[in-house]
């Protein structure tokens, strides 16, 4: 059996925390390992407990979760997915989360079963955005004037290299470095502006379905782990964080 997905809680209410605690370990395959109730102890127990997921609030005393999150991602020896979970659906919150290096966004009224799936999720690396909020990011950025890179697209440093060992500034490898790389120059329908195999141009535009890998396994006749080595070379290769920068990059460029 695979280890256990460990999920660090961060909120300042207490109860909140409980709540998330008794739903999550209820699942059997999640375990908390910590909690913290502002922004300053959610970096520290990332930093000492090394969570797979965090469940981070935006609200909260001495630092926020947001820029919690960017410090939690600026980590590079942080292989944590940074879930903001937050009671008010604000598109300020949405995207400033996400630029700050979240993996996903939720909303404190999802039930257990969403909060639960959203942690699997984010541990096996997928998007994790309902549908409307896809939507909301795709409506602000696909159509962004030539030259704004999508989010989670940073041409100073490919981000999303991070968890593959690719340091700051570096060159992925297979692709181009992000001095480059221009991913909003060409409009919708022009040709991508980096060179992707029919198989991963193929893997991108079911992602931008919302696909989860398994999803995409079982529509391509192929193992789960091979989709992942897809999607990881897509986002290394587009200098993207994440598979909502991707799924943006998809629309800009016709593969959606």
């Amino acid at each position: 059996m695979s280890a256990p997905v460990r999920v660090l809680l961060v909120d300042d209410h207490a109860v909140m925390r409980a709540g998330f605690r008794m739903i999550l370990e209820s699942a059997g395959d999640i375990t908390v390992v910590g909690e913290a109730a502002n922004g300053v102890q959610a970096v520290e127990a990332a930093s000492a407990l090394r969570p797979d997921v965090i469940c981070m609030d935006v609200q909260m005393p001495d630092m926020d979760g947001l820029e919690a999150t960017r410090r939690i991602a600026a980590d590079a020896e942080s292989r944590a997915a940074v879930v903001v979970v937050t009671t008010f659906d604000r598109d300020d919150y949405l995207f400033d989360a996400l630029a700050a290096g979240a993996s996903g966004f939720l909303l404190k009224n999802a039930g257990p079963e969403e909060l639960i799936s959203a942690v699997r999720v984010a541990a096996a690396g997928d998007a994790l955005l309902a549908p409307e909020v896809t939507r909301r990011v795709i409506a602000r950025f696909a159509l962004a004037p030539p030259g704004e890179p999508a989010p989670g697209v940073d041409r100073e440093t490919p981000i999303g290299g991070r968890d593959r060992g690719v340091s700051p500034g570096s060159r992925p490898s297979g692709g181009v470095s992000p001095a480059e790389r221009t991913p909003g120059t060409p409009g919708p329908g022009a040709a991508p502006a980096v060179e992707l195999t029919e198989r991963e141009a193929e893997v991108l535009r079911l992602v931008a379905q919302a696909m989860s890998n398994a999803e995409i396994a079982q529509r391509l006749y192929i193992g789960e782990a091979t989709v992942k080595t897809h999607v990881s070379n897509v986002l290394q290769k587009l200098g993207a964080r994440d598979r909502v920068a991707a799924v943006v990059y998809a629309h800009r460029h016709g593969l959606a």
